[in-house]
């Protein structure tokens, strides 16, 4: 089932889903700008003021509704780039909040994790296409995540 079903015109915009996944992002990230706009199908956009920060999906599997979150960030090619404090600078900016941390993973090369203080927030996955180098954020939502909002 959709984040939003029938937005492609043919029925209502499921107004609930939409403020739940809104005030579990503003939790999350203690963040009151941020919002989810509705897109098509099963997208949504994610912003910070006017920022377009990413977009949220939605999957529907043997009943279990999940979300993922979704954010692109260029950096730079220069082999001196150092991704942890540059990517903890861009995160903290972007969504701000100064308790956002990137670390590295054990045994893992190609990707960092994020915390938001000491709590696991997602996972970010380098990616080098056509000689452009960014990171990819990735984080999933679980339907049960939704559940204590505060809506």
């Amino acid at each position: 089932m959709p984040i939003l079903p029938n937005l492609s015109g043919s029925g209502p915009v499921d107004v609930q889903e939409v403020s739940k996944l809104d005030a579990y992002l503003k939790k999350i990230f203690g963040n009151p700008t941020i919002r989810v706009v509705p897109k098509s199908g099963d997208m949504a956009e994610v912003f910070a003021g006017e920022d377009d920060l990413g977009e949220l999906t939605s999957d529907e599997d043997e009943g279990e509704k999940s979300y993922n979150f979704r954010m692109v960030i260029q950096v730079s090619n220069d082999p001196a780039m150092q991704p942890v404090p540059t990517l903890n600078a861009y995160l903290r900016k972007k969504f701000d909040n100064d308790k956002i941390r990137v670390v590295t993973r054990p045994k893992k090369m190609d990707s960092l994790e994020v915390y938001i203080g000491e709590d696991f927030l997602g996972v970010l996955f380098l990616e080098a296409e056509r000689g452009r180098k960014s990171y990819i954020l990735e984080l999933p939502i679980l339907d049960f995540d939704l559940e204590d909002t505060g809506e």
